[in-house]
């Protein structure tokens, strides 16, 4: 241990953060390998470990004899201050190295606010901030993750961007990483044949300009770099790598238990919901496959708690005899079975039977909107019918805790739809105490989640604009007056970073200076309530000469170049189109398993997709 470290871990909170060692933790000889790849988490520790992608590729890289990974996580502020006061750079949990010696810095990039904390590693670990200045085939930085579906507002800072799967584009980057190393070559070089690889896209090799009015006139390519870049997709889930061991944290962290993945993918089509469309098409795991996985990650680790995770648990296709062959040893070990994403309409007694055979804790749904009308204009495909069939299974199965996910400032929208959210909670309220079998002198606990919401690229909301700030408050203090009235417990979110993440999502390459200018200013930490800071914001813009309400709060047309349309992740612009039409209407789209409508995804997968599934998922004896 560097004894610079040493002598400030006892000065900061919770230094298990910085010292790794963790069980399962990969240790090599830096010496012995071709390539080192840091693996940047823009956040703290214990919500960076808790992340699924991380696990997967740290362990994938690390299966390979010419390449190190190793993890690097954001410092708190404590941390930060101690570390500058002994002149510590960033470094990694594996070997302390700092970030600067890295052949390969990689950020995953799952929520917009995370922008600024990637620049402030950066900094922290002595690399160049922008991409033009780090000259050399080395501090290489790459970005993967949703956010990379629209790179465009942290294009100037990343060298290249992954779009889609990991698994099999990271294994052609590190190959040719590889080879241009050995052989000397120039970072252009290298950059040029990356761009020939599926799924990677070089930002530097493209050109835009804009209109008069702001809008991006055309995104064009330089040289032979491909006009159009087409996300990566793993084929075959119950092939594709997936470890058989996690790293255990020695402090708590957000998501403390083993996960295991069940399919890819949304047979739903919720207009408003970037990954039910980002991630298409449906590829689903066998159930063999799972229950394997699953049983040898509970073994290498000593969790007692597992999480079955997708977009949309109940939505496998053979959920009920996963949880029933999941049931025949998690039951004899004491392991719980947690089931984060169900969905209402999906919600039956022969789930609730399968749950009752495994601990549980309280239930969560999605009902996304209180009225019917806002429910068809999102294409939610429930009705208040389902939802109270479904609370009223949970409450005759001894269930009193439920929370509800609710949106604020959806596209056509009007007050009468907020004040449903608190009709439907109250509904749901009575529903609890009219149940004669409910346990005496046990109270329900009803929480409702209220997000503003914020359009995003690839979905049939991508065009409309975000509610602007006073509506969308004068929204929450509305269903705050009326929760007051009821038992309902009502959480919200600021406004203020949700108007700058839809700026983030929608923005173009401009928004690059922004972005630097904040940071220079002191914003990093940005999804933190006690960090953000949204007057240094707002001078950041206005010294680039930018207004964020461009950007969030305007409603784009349809013949609109829009600064991600050179980046194909799956459903069509056409579908797209077709979807926003039809909420206009408050018009439905069945669900994938009904009927295929035809989004387009699937060509991405050699017209392939699980989401008509009609096979047996396979029950072989694990």
């Amino acid at each position: 241990m560097d004894a610079r470290l040493e002598k400030i871990l006892p000065l900061v909170q919770k230094p298990g953060r910085y010292i790794g060692g963790e069980l399962n933790s990969v240790e090599k000889d830096p010496a012995m390998v071709d390539m080192r790849f840091a693996f940047c988490f823009p956040d703290t520790y214990e919500i960076g470990m808790s992340h699924l992608g991380i696990k997967i590729l740290y362990y994938l890289i690390n299966e390979r004899e010419d390449a190190y990974c190793e993890r690097v996580f954001a410092p708190w502020l404590d941390m930060e201050e101690q570390m500058r006061s002994v002149g510590l750079p960033l470094f990694s949990l594996e070997t302390g190295t700092p970030l600067s010696e890295f052949d390969l810095i990689g950020f995953t990039l799952q929520y917009e606010m995370s922008f600024t904390t990637c620049l402030y590693m950066l900094e922290l670990g002595g690399v160049p901030l922008l991409a033009k200045d780090r000259h050399d085939l080395k501090n290489l930085v790459v970005g993967g993750g949703p956010c990379a579906c629209n790179p465009e507002p942290i294009a100037d800072f990343f060298d290249l961007f992954m779009l889609g799967d990991g698994e099999e584009v990271m294994m052609d980057l590190l190959d040719l990483y590889k080879e241009y190393k050995e052989r000397g070559a120039s970072k252009e070089e290298f950059l040029k044949a990356a761009s020939h690889i599926g799924g990677i896209y070089v930002p530097s090799l493209y050109d835009v300009t804009y209109n008069e009015d702001g809008t991006v006139k055309a995104v064009s390519p330089v040289g032979d770099a491909p006009a159009v870049v087409r996300k990566r997709v793993v084929a075959d889930l119950d092939s594709v790598y997936y470890p058989d061991k996690f790293l255990v944290p020695y402090i708590d962290i957000v998501h403390d238990r083993a996960v295991e993945e069940i399919y890819r993918g949304c047979i739903r089509g919720c207009r408003f919901c970037q990954a039910g469309f980002l991630y298409r098409p449906i590829r689903e795991k066998s159930v063999s496959t799972i229950n394997a996985q699953a049983k040898s990650l509970c073994e290498s680790t000593g969790y007692d708690e597992i999480s079955v995770i997708s977009l949309s648990t109940s939505d496998y296709s053979g959920i009920q005899p996963l949880l029933s062959d999941m049931a025949d040893w998690t039951a004899e070990k004491k392991i719980n079975i947690s089931l984060p994403s169900l969905r209402i309409d999906t919600f039956s007694d022969e789930l609730v039977e399968k749950l009752n055979l495994i601990r549980r804790s309280g239930l969560t749904f999605a009902p996304e909107a209180g009225s019917q009308r806002m429910r068809d204009v999102i294409n939610k495909n429930i009705t208040e019918e389902d939802i109270m069939k479904s609370v009223r299974i949970a409450f005759a199965n001894n269930y009193a805790t439920v929370k509800l996910y609710f949106m604020l400032g959806l596209p056509y929208e009007t007050m009468e739809d907020v004040e449903a959210i608190a009709d439907l909670g109250k509904q749901i309220v009575d529903a609890y105490y009219q149940n004669p079998d409910r346990p005496k002198g046990r109270h329900l606990t009803v929480n409702i989640s209220a997000s503003p919401f914020v359009p995003k690229p690839f979905t049939p909301f991508q065009w409309e604009p975000q509610d602007t700030k006073a509506s969308i408050e004068e929204k929450q203090e509305r269903l705050h007056e009326l929760a007051t009235k009821t038992r309902l417990h009502v959480s919200s979110h600021k406004s203020d970073t949700i108007f700058l993440e839809a700026a983030f999502a929608r923005g173009d390459r401009r928004l690059c200076q922004v972005i630097l200018k904040a940071f220079e200013k002191g914003c990093y930490f940005d999804s933190w309530d006690n960090c953000f800071d949204i007057e240094k914001w707002m001078e950041a813009f206005e010294e680039c000469g930018l207004d964020p309400s461009f950007y969030s709060n305007r409603r784009r047309s349809y013949d609109e170049v829009l600064p991600w349309d050179h980046l194909d992740n799956g459903p069509s612009k056409e579908f797209l189109m077709r979807e926003n039409e039809k909420a206009k209407q408050a018009a439905v789209t069945p669900n994938c398993r009904e009927q295929c409508s035809n989004c387009g995804a699937q060509r991405l997968n050699g017209g392939k997709c699980d989401a008509l599934l009609k096979i047996d998922r396979g029950r072989e004896a694990v």
